[in-house]
């Protein structure tokens, strides 16, 4: 297995494309109720390579990721061979917490009541893993696809 299994949850979002998968192996409903019954691990194969199948499709169109805590927040940008990532901390103590949503002049004005100062930072890494699996362990990490690459892109402009 490439990736990992599918949660139960997650098989459910995807059900009509996992009939389509079964219905491509001609596997009917008839014949997948009885895998079910009488080989519990051949199902499991099926499940773990449909699996596989879907995050490819999913990781193939990733080309952003933002990673978001109170005091830090991390948006990637993923080209062909490498990943770039920009970044926001907060350094000092305040009550900021960078994950809610509040417009600039708020969060400078809260900043500046507390004393807390905000650091730009950016670094580049070339793949050591597959581009996928590289997002891959980034989201099971927590970070969120972005689609348009908002953050990551205001960041970019404030270097």
């Amino acid at each position: 297995m490439k990736y990992r299994r599918l949660t139960e949850a997650e098989l459910d979002e995807v059900e009509p494309q996992f009939v389509r998968f079964l219905a491509s192996n001609q596997i009917t409903a008839d014949d997948w109720e009885k895998l079910k019954a009488e080989s519990p691990d051949k199902v499991e194969r099926l499940i773990e390579i449909f699996s596989d199948i879907v995050f490819d499709k999913v990781l193939e169109d990733v080309n952003y990721l933002e990673f978001k805590t109170p005091h830090d927040l991390k948006a990637f940008h993923f080209l062909e061979d490498k990943a770039v990532m920009n970044g926001l901390k907060i350094e000092g103590e305040t009550e900021v917490d960078l994950t809610e949503q509040m417009n600039p002049k708020q969060l400078s004005q809260q900043l500046q009541l507390t004393g807390a100062k905000l650091k730009l930072y950016t670094a580049e890494k070339e793949y050591k893993e597959s581009r996928k699996m590289e997002i891959f362990n980034l989201m099971e990490g927590g970070a969120l696809i972005s689609r348009s690459g908002t953050l990551f892109k205001s960041l970019e402009k404030m270097k």
